[in-house]
């Protein structure tokens, strides 16, 4: 809303009334609070057949076309930094390679797909390194030296294949020890290790986690050290509303803690990683849905005066533009779309 729109709001709510004024008032505060959704991981499968049932099986169809289109939706939104959770599971790639199988799709080269549409969507995409083995056992796929062979050569083939790509901005460590008061060594060794090869490959690519376990974080000396080590751009922690690990209440204070860590050791900067779903039944057992919209806008709150940039997990599936031709995901994804959009946290329909 420009000023002058603002000032003939205010006025004309001023003539219609005390109640019409305080709504208006209410709702310029309320969008003021919060910062706007910049970003989303991004998938072509969920990990879980169980959790991605209602969008699984639409993505797996998908067309070179509809990829472009979905980017172009999000792009539309608002979105300018997508998070691509992995780039093979299950021991099977979404790209051409020789160093595994590949998945059956409707596109022959999915990644191909979103990244040349992110080039002209003006979409920043960070290319997952993995997951490679099994990705249950995370601690496992860090220290095995087949599976981080295996890594590394896929890294150094998806930069020579798709680093070219201006759309092609950093990596994301899609492994995951989570905090236990600390992070394991391992996981430091992992990003380390990690960001060290991203750096011979493309210099100028930024790096990125999404860390769980956030609320046990210890705050001291021993995790500002832990973060000074971290060789990472990014660090996007999980709010864990979704999985019903945290509070929606709880979050301001545990992001405000993280706030005052991440300034003392002044190294990697501080993103949200907003989880907008809910489980269908039991959690990590059931389908995702999207979450109320109104609990949403509670999460964003909470986490806006603490992080420079707001991501969640995830766009695909839990939202949908109204009318999309490439709908992909539950029903009530279109709700979430409009309530967020209301919230001024995404922008409308065009």
């Amino acid at each position: 809303m420009n000023r002058k729109n603002f000032l003939l709001s205010m006025g004309a709510a001023a003539m219609a009334g005390p109640f019409f004024m305080n709504e208006l008032q209410a709702a310029v505060r309320k969008k003021s609070n919060i910062k706007p959704i910049e970003g989303s991981w991004f998938e072509f499968q969920h990990h879980s057949a169980a959790e991605g049932k209602y969008w699984n099986p639409t993505l797996e169809k998908f067309t070179a076309e509809q990829w472009d289109a979905k980017v172009k939706e999000l792009a539309d939104a608002g979105m300018r930094y997508l998070v691509l959770l992995d780039v093979a599971i299950y021991g099977k790639s979404f790209y051409p390679t020789s160093l595994l199988p590949q998945h059956e799709m409707g596109c022959d080269d999915p990644l191909e797909a979103v990244l040349a549409a992110a080039d002209k969507y003006g979409i920043r995409f960070f290319v997952s390194n993995g997951f490679f083995g099994e990705w249950t056992k995370p601690a496992m796929l860090m220290q095995d030296r087949t599976v981080n062979k295996l890594r590394l050569k896929a890294m150094n083939e998806l930069a020579e294949k798709y680093g070219h790509h201006k759309s092609f901005y950093g990596w994301y460590y899609p492994n995951e020890t989570g905090i236990h008061g600390h992070y394991d060594d391992v996981f430091i060794n992992y990003v380390n290790t990690s960001s060290a090869e991203a750096a011979k490959l493309m210099p100028k690519a930024k790096t990125l986690i999404a860390p769980y376990g956030t609320r046990n974080v210890e705050y001291g000396e021993h995790y500002e050290r832990q973060l000074e080590q971290l060789d990472v751009d990014f660090i996007a922690y999980q709010d864990e509303i979704g999985v019903e690990k945290t509070k929606v209440e709880e979050s301001a204070g545990i992001f405000e803690n993280l706030y005052k860590m991440h300034k003392k050791a002044a190294k990697s900067r501080l993103w949200a990683d907003v989880e907008v779903f809910r489980f269908e039944g039991k959690v990590y057992n059931s389908a995702l849905l999207p979450a109320p919209a109104e609990r949403v806008v509670q999460q964003l709150e909470a986490v806006s005066p603490y992080v420079e940039k707001i991501l969640i997990y995830q766009y695909t599936g839990m939202i949908n533009k109204p009318g999309s031709d490439v709908f992909a995901g539950h029903p009530d994804s279109v709700q979430l779309y409009d309530g967020l959009v209301r919230a001024g946290a995404l922008k409308g329909k065009k």
